[in-house]
């Protein structure tokens, strides 16, 4: 399966909220600055569908705030 992200960094509290069916907003406390904003999305969403980490992947937007991530279950 795959999802949009849209990620908002260095946000004040941690959340995740589902827009539609496909797509997500994320906010996260770490900054944009050394992948950790990206290792941050990928636990809050393997925790959000209760998968493994390994099980999410970044596909496309490493480096912007709109992501394209496969989520394999």
């Amino acid at each position: 399966m795959y999802i949009k992200v849209k990620a908002f960094p260095k946000a004040k509290k941690e959340e995740i909220k589902k827009i539609a069916e496909n797509r997500f907003e994320i906010r996260i406390k770490e900054k944009a600055e050394r992948n950790l904003a990206n290792q941050r999305i990928i636990k809050i969403l393997a925790e959000y569908f209760e998968i493994e980490e390994k099980e999410v992947k970044i596909i496309n937007g490493h480096y912007h705030s709109s992501k394209l991530i496969k989520i394999n279950n």
